[in-house]
C-alpha cells in the first residue's frame, strides 16, 4: 500500500512526538494493545487457555493489519474497531485456530476504541506538560533577571503607569504553571479503562466481569472505574476543556510576544523570526502565530465535544464519534502551541534600553496618577483627577513634558514644588508591589520544580 500523502503543515502546526502518539498507526496499536491485555487478563484468570493469550499477544502488532481495509470496512461497521478485531481474528487463526475463538472475548467495541484512546491521550499529553514546563523555566528566568526592568504598562493597547518585564514574566509564569497543574489533573481523571461489554454489564463473563476489569486495569496500568462510562464522557470533556485553557493560556502569552515584537514597539523578539517572500527586511513572529492559531481553533474543538456530552442511554449514538477526530487534534494543536511558546520563550531577546525609551516617549504622561495620588492628600481626588487632566491635555496639545504644564499650574504648585514633580514623575518610583509579586510567584513555582 503506498504511504499515505505527508500532512504538509504538520511541522508548523504540531509537534512531532505527539503527532506520532496520536497517528493513524498509533491508533491501531493501542487498541491492539487492549486486544492483547484482555487475553492476557483472561488467561490469567483461568477465562481462556494462556495458549490462546500467547497467540494473540504474538500478532497484536499494527504493522501486521492491513489499515486500507480496516478504512473501508470502517465505513460501513461504524467504528474502527470491529474490522480491527475481525483482522486479529483471521490473524491468529493462521497460526492457532483454536485461539482465534478467544479473540475480543467479552469486550465490546467501544472498550476497545475508548481504552485505547486513554492509551494514546496517556502517552500524548505528557508531551505537552514537558513543553510547559520548558516554557515556564524560560518565564521564570525572564522574571529573575528582568525583575527591575522597568517598561510601560499597556492597557486597551495604550500606554498605562510603568511595570517591570519581570512582572509580565511573571504572570506568564503563574498562568502557565496553574494550567500545568489543571491539565495534570484532567489527564489522570482520563486515566481510567473502559471495559462494560455490550450494556455495561459485561454479562458475557458471568460473574467473572468484575476480575477481568480489575486485572485489565493493572495490566494497562490504567485506573478500574467504579462503573462503565460509556455513555458518561465528562472525564474526556473535563481534559479537553483543560487543553482549551491550555491554548487559551498560551495564546495570550502569543499575543504579547507578537505586540512586543512591532517594529514600533521592538521591546522583545524571539529569535526565531521568519521571513517574507517579498520583503527582505521582515522577521515575522512565527512561533506566536503557531499558539495564536492553536487559541483560535481550540474553541471549536473544545465546544464539538462538550456538544457531544448528552448521549442516549447506554450508549451513544453519534456523539462517542466526535471525540475520535476532535480530540486528537485538539492535543496536536495544543502540542503545537506549548512546543513554540516554550522554544519562543527560550530564545527571547529583550531590549531593555528600547522599554525605557518607548516608556519616556510619553514624556511623562504615563506617571500622571502617580501626581494624582500625591495630591490626593491635600483636596478630594476628583478635584486632583481633574487638574492632572488637564494639565495632561495641554502636555499633549503643546508638545511639551507633563511635568512642564503641571509647573505652570498655580493650582498645582502651590502644594508641590517643581523637583517633587519630577520625582512623581520618575518610573522607577511608581512600580507598587511589582518586585513583590515576582519574587511570590518565583518562590512558590520555584518551589515546584525545584528551581
Amino acid at each position: 500500500m503506498p504511504d499515505a500523502a505527508p500532512d504538509l503543515f504538520a511541522a508548523l502546526f504540531g509537534d512531532a512526538e505527539a503527532d506520532a502518539r496520536l497517528s493513524d498507526q498509533a491508533r491501531l496499536q493501542a487498541m491492539l494493545d487492549v486486544e492483547a491485555a484482555l487475553a492476557d487478563a483472561e488467561a490469567h484468570l483461568d477465562i481462556i487457555p494462556r495458549s490462546a493469550a500467547t497467540a494473540i499477544r504474538a500478532v497484536a502488532r499494527a504493522e501486521l493489519l492491513d489499515p486500507a481495509l480496516i478504512t473501508s470496512e470502517a465505513a460501513e461497521a461504524g467504528n474502527l474497531a470491529i474490522p480491527l478485531v475481525r483482522q486479529l481474528t483471521r490473524i491468529v487463526a493462521a497460526s492457532d485456530p483454536d485461539a482465534s475463538r478467544h479473540v475480543h472475548w467479552g469486550a465490546t467495541s467501544q472498550d476497545i476504541v475508548d481504552t485505547g484512546l486513554v492509551l494514546q491521550v496517556r502517552a500524548a499529553v505528557p508531551v505537552i506538560l514537558r513543553h510547559l514546563e520548558r516554557a515556564e523555566a524560560a518565564a521564570a528566568r525572564h522574571a529573575r533577571e528582568h525583575i527591575d526592568t522597568v517598561m510601560a504598562g499597556r492597557t486597551w493597547l495604550q500606554q498605562a503607569t510603568p511595570i517591570t518585564f519581570g512582572l509580565k514574566a511573571a504572570g506568564w509564569l503563574d498562568a502557565m504553571d496553574r494550567q500545568r497543574l489543571a491539565l495534570t489533573g484532567a489527564l489522570e481523571q482520563a486515566r481510567v479503562l473502559q471495559f462494560g461489554g455490550a450494556a455495561g454489564t459485561l454479562a458475557a463473563l458471568g460473574d467473572r466481569g468484575e476480575e477481568v476489569a480489575e486485572r485489565l486495569a493493572a495490566i494497562l496500568e490504567l485506573r478500574a472505574p467504579d462503573v462503565p462510562w460509556h455513555a458518561h464522557r465528562d472525564r474526556i470533556a473535563t481534559l479537553a476543556c483543560a487543553l482549551g485553557v491550555t491554548c487559551g493560556v498560551l495564546g495570550k502569552i502569543a499575543r504579547d510576544l507578537g505586540l512586543l515584537a512591532q517594529t514600533e514597539v521592538a521591546e522583545a523578539a524571539d529569535d526565531l523570526a521568519g521571513g517574507s517572500s517579498s520583503m527582505p527586511q521582515k522577521q515575522n513572529p512565527v512561533r506566536a502565530s503557531v499558539a495564536l492559531a492553536a487559541a483560535g481553533r481550540a474553541p471549536g474543538l473544545v465546544a464539538s465535544i462538550l456538544a457531544a456530552m448528552p448521549q442516549e442511554h447506554e450508549r451513544g449514538l453519534g456523539g462517542w464519534q466526535v471525540e475520535w477526530t476532535a480530540l486528537p487534534e485538539l492535543i496536536r494543536v495544543t502540542a503545537g502551541a506549548s512546543r513554540t511558546i516554550g522554544d519562543a520563550l527560550e530564545t527571547l531577546r529583550i531590549d531593555e534600553a528600547r522599554m525605557r525609551a518607548n516608556l519616556n516617549a510619553t514624556r511623562g504622561l504615563a506617571l500622571a496618577e502617580a501626581v494624582t495620588v500625591s495630591l490626593s492628600t491635600h483636596m478630594a481626588r476628583s478635584q486632583a483627577h481633574a487638574l492632572v487632566s488637564a494639565a495632561s491635555r495641554r502636555a499633549r496639545i503643546d508638545g511639551i513634558p507633563l511635568a512642564e504644564a503641571l509647573a505652570a499650574d498655580p493650582a498645582v504648585t502651590s502644594w508641590m514644588t517643581r523637583a517633587q514633580i519630577d520625582r512623581l514623575l520618575s518610573p522607577d518610583s511608581y512600580l507598587g508591589e511589582a518586585r513583590t509579586f515576582v519574587e511570590r510567584v518565583l518562590a512558590r513555582v520555584g518551589n515546584v520544580h525545584g528551581r
